[in-house]
């Protein structure tokens, strides 16, 4: 697993990835079930390295399968936002 110095490169890691998701055609509901699984992941087996992923593990961690979906979509809109 990557270990991101900062959440900005954290989210320009997301970004990249994104981007590389819609090259393949991929649409917002196709990336944010990969970002829901990444995010499922993430909160079982990573320690937050920052106080921003802190916060999204905790969000992800008390949410129900509903929130979590839509947290993925924030998550998707928010690296789209900074990459477009």
């Amino acid at each position: 697993m990557y270990i991101f110095p900062s959440f900005d490169s954290f989210k320009g890691y997301l970004g990249d990835k994104m981007q590389l998701g819609e090259k393949l055609g991929m649409g917002e509901e196709a990336l944010a079930k990969t970002a829901e699984k990444v995010g499922d992941y993430l909160a079982a087996n990573e320690e937050p390295r920052n106080r921003e992923e802190r916060l999204l593990q905790e969000l992800w961690k008390v949410g129900d399968q509903d929130q979590r979906h839509h947290l993925a979509h924030m998550l998707v809109r928010m690296v789209q936002h900074d990459t477009h």
